[in-house]
């Protein structure tokens, strides 16, 4: 099989499509033909290993894909060969063939693109856990998602939306993300491209909620970004920090969460996928219930070969994705 083999651990352009031995299930694993990987900015920090886990050198990278199972371990029985199936994995997917416990492969819907199924993978199930699992979002309420032109931006908005967000405001930066994070559904977008970003959101968030602030805060960027909208949430508001695409990992002044009894979580969602196989899948299926319910529309900006794997992750590095980024494997 071919796949992106990383051998050492360092800039990624260093990583090249090898040819690999076959993979052969375990008992528990299944082994599928991939159609569709998504590329994701932790990709890159698994490759250079400055992400929490480092894979065993050598290795293929790659979080989240779809296609079709060959072969099953023998002790499986909820799958079998020609399934369609969405899987997560720590690392892996950017290759033609995927060895990966059944436990975290997910029946995909009738007709649904490999594509698609890629790309509801990471950023929706992340984005799913922020707002409901450490978020606790109540309809009604009012969220900011920042780097809301993004993958997980968009996942975020669109999910707030169909878990009965009352408004939901996206923060980006420059007038084309402004027209990407509206088309996603948000209801008001904010150019974060201001002169005086420490009171300017504030302000334009007073503006839109009438004073009150927003409830709900997700945070995949970091920085100045994240102290300007700690500054705009309302009384009791919670803010989930997914990831810091800017960079900069901020300090949190607690002086404001003391005096707007303000809540602050992180996210790191695999551990989930690891100790809460069930409640994963769960949340899978009702991905997929709310995209075949025309709720969720994954945005794919950009489709590269498996051999395009390093273009990809160079938009991705350089912030200029909008949604998402795929990988696409002819088998």
């Amino acid at each position: 099989m071919k796949a992106v083999c990383v051998r050492e651990f360092g800039p990624y352009h260093g990583a090249k499509v090898e040819d690999l031995d076959d993979q052969i299930p375990g008992p528990d694993e299944v082994v599928i033909g991939v159609r569709a990987a998504e590329a994701n900015y932790p990709d890159i920090l698994v490759m250079q290993g400055d992400y929490q886990i480092k894979p065993p050198l050598p290795f293929s990278p790659g979080k989240a894909a779809a296609g079709v199972v060959e072969a099953v371990g023998s002790a499986v029985t909820a799958l079998k060969p020609g399934d369609h199936v969405a899987a997560q994995v720590e690392h892996g997917a950017y290759a033609e063939k995927l060895k990966a416990s059944a436990a975290t492969c997910y029946p995909m819907p009738e007709d649904m693109p490999f594509t698609d199924a890629a790309a509801l993978g990471l950023v929706y199930q992340t984005s799913h856990f922020a707002l409901v699992e450490r978020a606790g979002l109540a309809a009604g309420e009012t969220v900011l998602v920042l780097g809301a032109s993004g993958g997980i931006g968009i996942a975020s908005v669109q999910l707030a939306k169909a878990l009965g967000a009352n408004r939901v405001i996206a923060g980006v930066l420059g007038a084309e993300n402004v027209a990407v994070a509206s088309t996603a559904g948000a209801d008001h977008v904010i150019d974060l491209a201001m002169d005086d970003l420490r009171d300017g959101l504030r302000d334009a968030i007073n503006d839109i909620t009438g004073g009150l602030g927003v409830d709900v805060v997700i945070d995949p960027v970091g920085g100045a970004t994240n102290a300007a909208a700690l500054r705009a949430m309302a009384w009791r508001g919670r803010m989930v920090i997914i990831g810091f695409a800017s960079g900069e990992i901020p300090t949190i002044k607690s002086n404001y969460l003391l005096v707007k009894n303000i809540a602050v979580s992180g996210l790191q969602w695999s551990d989930y996928r690891e100790r809460e196989p069930a409640w994963v899948a769960n949340v899978q299926q009702e991905l997929f219930d709310l995209y075949q319910a025309g709720k969720l529309t994954p945005h794919i900006s950009k489709r590269f070969p498996l051999e395009g794997f390093s273009e990809a992750l160079d938009l991705l590095k350089a912030g200029k994705v909008q949604g998402k980024v795929i990988l696409t494997l002819d088998v």
